[in-house]
């Protein structure tokens, strides 16, 4: 399967990041200062100072923008007045403030005072972050409407509430969600999403404070999750079979770490997992029922993660003008746990999954970035929902306008559960095909990409770019519906 067609995306300006002359500040810095003040420079979603931006209609939209409040801002930055001057906490501060949806592009740089302190400036460009709309998608040859109410920064403090209604093929949804990723300005991430679905009902909440930078020390949470769905399986776009899915899932964890030590973090994570699931016919089904097997496992579990400070900060790879940072060390991870019919489980297994990244070359140039996945059950020595994944993304900048870039990606599986086949479409990479198209327990997916930056800056709203694309896959083994691949 191999198609080419024309893509046109396009993203928010975002302003350059001004790294060259950061660097040049620090390297002029002696050693052993320390942090005097914290300076913010704040700008609003246009730049009034800029004669292309400065109407009437952008000065409303200031006007009406509540933009981000400075306890916002300082409660992520990991310096602090007294701290001794860090190099590497400027930069990871100024990655976690990037990181944040509602900042259009966020810095840190050291100002030297010449007394022996110097002064961290802070500048942020915020986004506008209320987000009313009507939107109709189509992709894998279905339709997706939706109608949202979203603000992703409430009041400039940080916090992102949606009412939304969404249509798709699987369902008709009307949802809350809300997050405070700063619970009463400490680093407790809550989250709540509720959701009243045509198909059921869905639940989930979760309280964690996670290991929020390298130096971290400790994390700690938990999560619930409750889900009643409608499930269909697909061959050629087409559903062929259905089932009922009822899920109640619980976690509650502890993590701690020695923090960054020689370039390298290790953490340890301890937990328990409470997982049920229930499958059944669909009332009233418009299909033939083919139900997964029952399963409920119940199980301590204990983790490793094993992380390379390696950074690299560029623009134009996945966003057009965005300020954008790459992982680009070793990450490994990998867990174990045991569940068993003593803790109420209804199997005794050992559960197993473990992951590995790591970038090659430079995103200025060319670049190769690689991730893996493995994930399984061991019951009776037998080997059950087994996956093991590859990623690649190649990335060639051959000019500032032009970069190629390219992905394979593979999936093998074997003893897969029914509710965890593997899919393969418009919905998962497969541009210009039907939904689900095929469906089973390995697949291959390669895409190429040759992309191109304009700038082309419309209404100053956003930036135009486009690429053409070529994408091939194929999934083997039988699917769920018996048909070979």
């Amino acid at each position: 399967m191999t198609l080419i067609r024309l893509m046109l995306p396009a993203s928010i300006l975002l302003l350059a990041s001004g790294l060259a002359a950061a660097e040049e500040t620090r390297k002029e810095i002696p050693a052993g200062a320390t942090v005097n003040n914290i300076v913010l420079d704040k700008h609003d979603v246009f730049d009034i100072d800029d004669a292309r931006e400065n109407n009437a209609l952008y000065r409303l939209v200031n006007k009406l923008h509540i933009i981000t409040k400075d306890r916002t801002i300082v409660k992520q930055l990991l310096l602090e007045p007294g701290d001794l001057y860090s190099p590497r906490l400027t930069e990871e501060s100024a990655r976690i403030l990037r990181s944040r949806s509602y900042f259009n592009d966020a810095t840190v740089e050291a100002v030297d005072n010449k007394d022996g302190t110097v002064d961290l400036k802070v500048t942020t460009r915020d986004f506008w972050t209320l987000k009313p709309g009507f939107t109709v998608s189509r992709a894998g040859g279905e339709n997706k409407i939706g109608v949202d109410l979203e603000e992703i920064n409430l009041l400039g403090y940080g916090q992102s509430i949606r009412f939304g209604r969404d249509e798709d093929v699987d369902r008709t949804s009307e949802a809350f969600e809300f997050r405070d990723p700063h619970i009463a300005g400490t680093r407790m991430d809550g989250r709540l999403e509720i959701s009243d679905n045509s198909d059921g009902d869905l639940t989930s909440a979760s309280l964690i404070r996670p290991f929020y930078a390298l130096d971290s020390r400790w994390s700690m949470g938990g999560t619930s999750f409750d889900n009643d769905s409608r499930t269909a399986f697909y061959s050629l776009g087409e559903e062929q079979a259905e089932y009922r899915r009822q899920q109640q899932l619980f976690s509650a964890f502890g993590g701690w770490s020695k923090g960054l030590k020689n370039g390298w973090v290790r953490r340890y994570r301890a937990g328990v997992v409470h997982d049920d699931n229930v499958f059944s016919t669909v009332e009233d089904g418009e299909f033939p029922a083919l139900i997964p097997e029952d399963r409920r496992l119940v199980y301590p579990f204990a983790s490793i993660e094993i992380v390379e400070d390696d950074y690299e900060t560029t623009q134009n790879k996945e966003q057009i003008g965005r300020t954008e940072d790459f992982f680009m060390g070793q990450r490994f991870t990998a867990s174990l746990g045991y569940s068993s019919e003593e803790f109420d489980a209804d199997r005794d297994a050992v559960l197993y999954s473990s992951t590995y990244s790591r970038g090659f070359g430079s995103l200025n140039s060319k670049a190769l970035l690689v991730d893996a996945w493995a994930s399984g059950r061991l019951e009776n020595g037998d080997t059950k929902n087994a996956l093991f994944r590859v990623r690649g993304r190649y990335y060639n900048q051959q000019t500032d306008k032009r970069m190629f870039y390219a992905t394979v990606d593979g999936v093998a599986g074997h003893a897969l559960d029914l509710d965890t086949v593997v899919d393969l479409g418009g919905d998962t990479g497969l541009r210009g095909y039907p939904l689900r198209y095929q469906t089973g327990e390995s697949k291959l997916l390669i895409t190429i990409e040759q992309r191109y930056f304009t700038d082309w800056y419309p209404f100053r709203l956003f930036r135009i770019g486009g690429a053409v694309f070529a994408a091939v896959g194929r999934v083997w083994v039988d699917n769920a519906v018996g048909e070979d691949r």
